[in-house]
């Protein structure tokens, strides 16, 4: 049995006794770290809840964060003072008046150090009997908490920290500080195990487009760890019906956006605040896969509550805040395509807007989608902010229209380079590049300025337009602009 006179015992953490020197003999069941001032949902009994005293400003902060505790039946508080100064009065006060132990952690030991030791000596104390450990698992499971709870469960069980990895890096839920960032750059895919570094990567099953991974702090974690991996995957299933759920609402509100509907109804039904500034997002996947978009899209988007959801063949994500959000989608994208293929993948921003500016917001969105199909690239991600005027316009009109654009204003100049094996769209284009400037485009081309002058002329006579013209300058520009 592992008691708080235990940890106090284990000499490397080092812990000091503040208070509650007649409670040392209650058991730990497991460890929970929160920087939350009112951590009431998620302690429980039997638990050593570890801090740092984030949540602690003034006096006075502590009476209510330790009555939680006490509420909860928790067995100990161990708390570090590095940011306070040293663990303040009032915390060690109410301490003493809810009777709770009070450890004090060394300024210099890292939280992640404290969690992986308790962990292995909660599992040596409980033992390894696989009968054991598989009904503490399952009962764990079947009672419904949340990941994190299933994690710390899984640690104590397996003897080493645990983490669920999403396949764009990113960490779902843990019980330790982070592994390496790259870790998941290391996975084999099809592989039942990869062990790197100290680390065994395990797939976390399901029919999910977007994989996750269970990592474990040990070389060898067992097969324990494996149906860890299916417990994970029966919380997912639960998580992702009520993204599901969430995204069904939000279809009125997509939907008018698609099709140019009012939003005042729809928007309010989604949730969205009506004084935040949003950012739409419109993804397209291989093969038209609406819901492999979504799904990504809810990926990138985790943390930031986005409204995600499918209209057509087009993926929607509208979320609130800041929009830093292309680098990081980028390296996501980049370290999910290496474990499943996600070529010709495609992502546009429109925004950011108030709900009454969605529709241009949509727009926006659609054109740089648009754009990023254009290119060349497996994955392609375009902001609308990006763009350039110029470029947002030839992006948004139909193919029909760029067609016949392009061949009115360029098809004598086409034509002639067809026939006489010249390059003089070309030479045209990077002309208007350099803002007229004949010695510029000369540099540009390493031809004499006199060639490039003669050029010009020859493309003016072909075209019926005078390039030195600002108006037939724009009109010739944006016509080159035009792929189809």
């Amino acid at each position: 049995m592992t008691t708080v006179k235990t940890l106090l015992e284990i000499p490397e953490l080092r812990l000091r006794l503040r208070t509650g020197a007649g409670l040392l003999g209650r058991e730990v069941s497991r460890i929970y770290v929160t920087e939350l001032p009112d951590p009431s949902r998620y302690v429980s009994a039997g638990e050593v809840v570890l801090s740092g005293l984030l949540w602690w400003r003034q006096p006075g902060d502590a009476r209510p964060f330790v009555a939680a505790l006490a509420r909860a039946a928790v067995v100990a508080l161990a708390a570090s003072g590095a940011d306070t100064g040293g663990i303040p009065p009032d915390v060690v006060q109410a301490c003493a008046q809810h009777r709770i132990p009070l450890l004090e952690v060394p300024a210099d030991l890292s939280f992640a150090v404290i969690t992986e030791r308790v962990v292995l000596e909660l599992a040596a104390a409980r033992g390894r009997e696989p009968g054991g450990a598989r009904k503490r698992l399952l009962a764990a499971a079947t009672e419904d908490i949340s990941l994190p709870a299933l994690l710390r469960q899984g640690a104590v069980e397996l003897g080493a920290p645990c983490w669920v990895l999403s396949g764009t890096g990113r960490v779902v839920a843990g019980t330790a500080e982070p592994p390496p960032a790259d870790l998941v750059a290391h996975v084999v895919p099809g592989r039942d195990v990869t062990v790197h570094d100290g680390y065994a990567l395990l797939p976390v099953g399901g029919s999910f487009a977007v994989p996750w991974l269970l990592a474990v702090g040990h070389p060898e974690p067992g097969e324990l760890a494996g149906e860890l991996a299916e417990l994970v995957r029966l919380a997912r299933a639960r998580a992702d019906q009520v993204r599901r759920m969430a995204g069904r609402a939000a279809e009125p509100l997509l939907q008018a956006l698609a099709d140019g509907s009012p939003v005042t109804g729809a928007g309010a039904a989604s949730g969205l605040p009506s004084d935040a500034e949003i950012r739409v997002l419109l993804a397209r996947a291989p093969d038209d896969d609406p819901d492999l978009a979504a799904e990504v899209l809810a990926e990138l988007l985790a943390g930031a509550r986005p409204v995600v959801g499918v209209v057509g063949e087009d993926a929607y994500a509208l979320v609130a805040g800041p929009g830093n959000w292309m680098r990081a989608a980028g390296e996501a994208l980049a370290r999910l395509d290496r474990l499943m293929s996600l070529s010709r993948f495609r992502l546009g921003s429109g925004g950011p807007a108030s709900v009454e500016g969605l529709h241009g917001a949509t727009q926006e969105a659609r054109h740089a989608v648009e754009l990023a199909a254009r290119r060349g690239g497996r994955i392609e991600l375009v902001a609308g902010e990006d763009i350039a005027v110029h470029q947002l316009l030839a992006a948004g009109a139909p193919d029909e229209l760029r067609r016949s654009v392009r061949a009115r204003v360029l098809g004598p100049l086409l034509a002639y380079d067809a026939a006489q094996g010249t390059d003089l769209v070309h030479t045209v284009r990077v002309y208007l590049e350099c803002s007229s400037s004949p010695t510029a485009a000369a540099r540009a081309l390493h031809v004499h300025v006199n060639t490039l002058r003669y050029r010009i002329a020859r493309a003016s006579e072909l075209l019926g337009v005078d390039l030195n013209d600002f108006v037939a300058q724009v009109d010739v520009y944006l016509a080159l602009l035009v792929t189809v």
